[in-house]
C-alpha cells in the first residue's frame, strides 16, 4: 500500500511539473543582466516601436508591439464604455498588422515617463511579441485607480494561453510572469483592460530573460493551486475507494 501511495504521489508531482507552473514574480526576481526596454530609446509618438536586444543566453531577440495578436479583436465594453481585448490568438503567434497602433507618449502619472500606450490613448490593449521564447517577462503598468482592472496574459508560440494575472493595487504596479520549470515558453504577452479603469493605463520598463531571472521568490497563481488541488483530490478519492474495498 505504501508503495502504491508513493507511486501516486510521484504521479501527482510529475503532472504538476511536466507542463511547468505559471507564476508571478516581483521586480527583485530579475537580475541586472535581464534585457530592458524603457521606451526612451525612440522619440515621442513613435508608432509600434521595434527593438533588437542582445541577451547572454538567448542571443539577439526582436521585440515588437501592436494592439493585439492575429485572431484577437478590440471592442467596446457595453458596461464601462472602455476598449477591451476579445478573442484568442491563432498559431503561430503573430501580431495583427490591422490592429490599432501602440505608440510612445508621455504620462504625468508615471515617474519614469515616457511610456507605451495603446489606442485610444491610455485605453487600448497592447500586444508584445518576442522573436524567441523567453522564460520570464516583467513590466510596470499603471497608473491604476482600481484593483483588478487590468490583466496581463502570456502566450505560447502556438497561440495558447499560459496564464493571466491582474493588478493587486492602485498606482504603478510591477507585473512579472514566468514558467517556474525554467523552460523558455513565453512567446508573447497582452496587456489590457478587463475591469473598470476609466483613467486608463500605459506600460513601461519592459524586462525579460531566461537565466537572468531568479524563479525562487514566486507565488503560484490560483490556476496552479487548482491544478494541484485536482491531483490531490484524485489521490484522496482513490484512497477512500481503497479503504471501502478492503472493508467490503
Amino acid at each position: 500500500m505504501k508503495k502504491q501511495l508513493g507511486l501516486l504521489l510521484s504521479a501527482v508531482f510529475i503532472a504538476g511539473t511536466a507542463f511547468g507552473q505559471f507564476v508571478r514574480l516581483d521586480e527583485s526576481s530579475f537580475t541586472a543582466s535581464a534585457s530592458t526596454i524603457t521606451f526612451s530609446e525612440f522619440g515621442l509618438n513613435t508608432v509600434n516601436p521595434s527593438y533588437t536586444l542582445s541577451s547572454v543566453d538567448l542571443g539577439n531577440v526582436d521585440v515588437d508591439f501592436e494592439g493585439y495578436f492575429a485572431g484577437q479583436s478590440q471592442s467596446t465594453d457595453p458596461i464601462t464604455g472602455l476598449d477591451i481585448l476579445t478573442g484568442s490568438p491563432t498559431g503561430p503567434l503573430a501580431l495583427d498588422s490591422g490592429a490599432p497602433n501602440t505608440f510612445i507618449t508621455t504620462d504625468g502619472a508615471n515617474p519614469t515617463s515616457p511610456v507605451l500606450s495603446g489606442s485610444p490613448t491610455f485605453n487600448g490593449p497592447i500586444a508584445i511579441l518576442f522573436s524567441k521564447d523567453v522564460n520570464a517577462v516583467g513590466l510596470d503598468g499603471g497608473f491604476f485607480d482600481n484593483v483588478a482592472s487590468m490583466s496581463i496574459t502570456a502566450y505560447k508560440r502556438d497561440g495558447s494561453a499560459l496564464g493571466s494575472v491582474t493588478n493587486n493595487t492602485t498606482g504603478i504596479e510591477f507585473f512579472g510572469l514566468a514558467d517556474s520549470s525554467g523552460v523558455n515558453s513565453i512567446a508573447g504577452v497582452t496587456f489590457s483592460i478587463t475591469g473598470n479603469e476609466p483613467a486608463g493605463y500605459a506600460i513601461d520598463n519592459l524586462t525579460f530573460g531566461s537565466t537572468q531571472v531568479l524563479v525562487d521568490p514566486v507565488i503560484p497563481e490560483p490556476s496552479t493551486y487548482a491544478f494541484l488541488g485536482m491531483g490531490t483530490m484524485g489521490l484522496l478519492m482513490y484512497m477512500r475507494r481503497r479503504r471501502r474495498s478492503k472493508k467490503a
